[in-house]
């Protein structure tokens, strides 16, 4: 990498992690952990390390190291190659390249003859050369390299020390090559598994949109070319035989109908209630209106139709928080042993009493939602709590209720919507359409009729 491209890379690194702290302040100020990896290490976050070298540089000055000009050559090549090492190293094609090789090379015949020379603080080097070894090496060559130049230290410190001395240098060596090396690896494994773990989720989301598209394009592709092609039958026939005309428009209704019946049954798969995306939403919505949320969750796995039941709970008691209890503090607490799961949701607000002002403590939602957890042989109750506040709490069977989990928003209009006629199977020209009986169509998988084909319900024969 040319100098103007290291300076390039430097300004860009230095925006990037002024970027990454104030993504860091703006999270902790909103009481958040970052969730910010913040930017790849790089070679900047090496180049302290030569600091270990400013022993032999004071020698140097201070004239205590014999043929200076020798040294401060030496010096300033191992420093210049230290610093193309590491710089290369965060490159997978520059860390496999020849030339990376030869620069490890050159740096340990420099380090040894600087060791050998000069001994003392020149023995530095050798946990340097480990450092640098370790941001190149890895696999089974890493453990080698790592005894190799530990051994080689060791030695060097013998030749010019004492023995104290060699264990120092060898311990060091070996501890920054394998330590460089699994610090690093780490890191990249991290961002990695991140990266995977994003594309993953894009991936995801991508084919749930592409299955929602396909389902819609299902539902509604033959059910309005039907609408279509007998809206343009009742316009041609509307001149010359008005009842033919009104039993095509008749069929339209028909059609209609039965296609939001069936949008709504393909539409309530997609909304089916998260206990953990509502306990996000509740912590989210709580923080808005200034409550401090405490939410605490223990006890086996849910299974899903009671944990989305436990949703529309969480869902609708947050709401009564937010909206009618001037509440400071709201905890929401799960609790299940194996047989019956348990939810609580306190507040420390004005209470029932003061809550009916602005509608009655148990309201049209919590009545709803009472209904529906006994239908799932749960309980729901509400009221005012023993300290003050008000309290919801309800329970569940934790293997699951037998109902059918739906919005409670939309459990009248869907049910009302079940028992709408569906079209008959043949109309003639000027002969009134039948509509079938009162009583709800068989629905296949994916609330298609049964026998239908994916490409619609199963409509009437067009006739013109």
């Amino acid at each position: 990498m040319s100098v103007t491209g290291r300076v390039r890379c430097w300004y860009e690194g230095r925006g990037e992690r002024a970027r990454y702290r104030k993504r860091v302040r703006a999270a902790r100020r909103a009481g958040e952990e970052p969730d910010d990896l913040g930017p790849a290490p790089s070679g900047f976050t090496l180049l302290p390390w030569l600091l270990m070298g400013m022993g032999s540089f004071s020698n140097l000055f201070q004239g205590e190291t014999p043929n200076p000009w020798v040294g401060g050559l030496g010096l300033l090549t191992f420093n210049s190659l230290y610093i193309y090492v590491v710089f290369r190293a965060f490159d997978p094609r520059a860390r496999r390249a020849a030339s990376t090789r030869a620069a490890l090379v050159l740096m340990g015949a420099v380090t040894c003859g600087l060791a050998l020379g000069y001994g003392g603080n020149w023995l530095n080097f050798f946990p340097l050369l480990g450092l640098a070894v370790g941001t190149v090496a890895r696999g089974r060559w890493l453990g080698r390299a790592g005894v190799a130049l530990a051994v080689l230290g060791g030695a060097a410190a013998v030749v010019r020390e004492d023995w104290k001395d060699a264990v120092s240098v060898a311990y060091g060596t070996l501890l920054s090559t394998l330590v460089t090396a699994a610090i690093l690896s780490l890191s990249q494994a991290v961002r990695e598994l991140r990266a995977a773990r994003e594309e993953l989720a894009r991936r995801a989301v991508e084919k749930e949109r592409l299955r929602f598209s396909r389902d819609l394009h299902d539902l509604l592709g033959h059910t309005l070319s039907v609408v279509v092609v007998k809206a343009e039958a009742a316009r041609r026939l509307a001149p010359a035989d008005l009842d033919a005309a009104l039993a095509q428009v008749t069929d339209i209704e028909a059609v209609g109908r039965q296609a939001l019946t069936e949008i709504r049954e393909a539409v309530t798969g997609y909304r089916e209630g998260s206990l953990p995306a509502e306990l996000d939403r509740a912590r989210s919505a709580l923080r808005a209106a200034d409550v401090e949320p405490v939410l605490t969750q223990s006890g086996p796995p849910l299974a899903p139709q009671t944990a989305a039941l436990l949703g529309w709970v969480v869902r609708e008691a947050v709401t009564n928080v937010v909206r009618h209890s001037g509440a400071r503090r709201c905890e929401i607490a799960v609790a299940g042993d194996g047989d019956r799961v348990r939810l609580t949701v306190t507040d420390d607000g004005r209470g029932g009493g003061v809550r009916a002002a602005g509608g009655a403590p148990c309201g049209t939602g919590l009545t709803g939602l009472r209904e529906r957890l006994a239908a799932a042989g749960g309980s729901l109750t509400a009221g005012p709590g023993a300290h003050g506040g008000f309290t919801v709490a309800a329970e569940l069977p934790a293997d699951g209720p037998g109902a059918v989990v739906d919005d409670p928003s939309r459990t009248a209009s869907h049910a009302s919507s079940r028992t709408l006629p569906h079209v008959s199977s043949r109309t003639a020209p000027g002969a009134p359409s039948r509509t079938g009986s009162d009583t709800p169509p068989r629905t296949g998988s994916g609330g298609l009729p049964a026998g239908a084909a994916p490409g619609g319900p199963s409509g009437p024969t067009l006739s013109p």
